[in-house]
């Protein structure tokens, strides 16, 4: 008779690493993890961005785009801010939540601009800045200082930033180009719903994953803030700790005489 085979166990998940020392393809995984285990209202967050782009879709070529197009900025910024208070936990007052509303419109007031010049000068500025948005509502910054704040934590690791934000945009734009695809039907009702439900089900990826960078750079600068004035202090020990140094050791530990005892 064959031997029956056991069922291999399930082998648990690898814990993952801390905010300081995750990849950007982990921080895209822990972005998706996040938005499972908050569904709901990570769902929530596409629903405002969605109806901004089929009404820009049913508004082509028509001078109401240019609003729709501003409206779009203040969308962004109202998802974005609730992002970080889905990532963090924070319970944010009111007046703590408009101020990030305000930082956020100005971060994203130079997006269109950019993006209509090249993909990368926007990616790249939102690498660079936008992370004043969650500074100000985890930090409770006001406006001028949540926007060095983020200039901060972008250039701690520029890289890391840039590179994020170029990741969760690759990744969710393409997704939602094949599942615009897969969901169109053959009348143009039927592009505006795949549009609307692509972008619904996708756009609160770049959201979580902004205020998910923000934790990662936020680490690393906690990381080297630290390491920086352990590096000064051993600079500004005597020359005696290098033992290979030329030249006679340092006179303050060479041994001198010994003391006399008092009579």
């Amino acid at each position: 008779m064959a031997k029956r085979e056991r069922p291999r166990e399930k082998q648990p998940l690898p814990p993952p690493l801390a905010p300081e020392d995750r990849t950007v393809g982990q921080l895209v995984a822990e972005t998706i993890r996040l938005y499972g285990k908050h569904f709901w209202p990570s769902l929530a967050l596409g629903i405002l961005p969605a109806l901004t782009v089929v009404a820009g879709m049913l508004s082509s070529g028509r001078p109401i785009v240019g609003v729709i197009s501003g409206a779009g900025v203040v969308v962004w910024s109202v998802s974005y801010v609730g992002a970080c208070l889905i990532a963090t936990g924070v319970r944010a007052s009111g007046a703590t939540v408009l101020r990030g509303l305000a930082v956020a419109v100005a971060v994203y007031f130079f997006v269109p601009f950019l993006a209509a010049a090249a993909i990368i000068p926007a990616v790249a500025w939102l690498g660079l800045m936008g992370l004043a948005v969650p500074a100000a509502v985890v930090e409770d910054l006001g406006f001028r200082e949540a926007l060095r704040r983020g200039y901060r934590l972008g250039r701690v690791d520029l890289v890391h930033s840039i590179g994020s934000v170029a990741a969760l945009a690759i990744t969710v734009f393409v997704t939602i180009w094949v599942l615009f695809v897969l969901l169109r039907a053959g009348s143009g009702q039927g592009i505006y719903i795949a549009a609307g439900l692509a972008m619904l089900v996708l756009s609160p990826v770049l959201f979580l994953g902004g205020a998910l960078l923000y934790e990662d750079q936020a680490a690393r600068l906690r990381v080297r803030s630290l390491v920086r004035p352990e590096r000064s202090r051993n600079a500004a020990l005597p020359d005696a700790v290098d033992a290979d140094r030329p030249g006679p050791a340092d006179a303050a530990v060479e041994p001198g005489p010994a003391a006399r005892s008092q009579p």
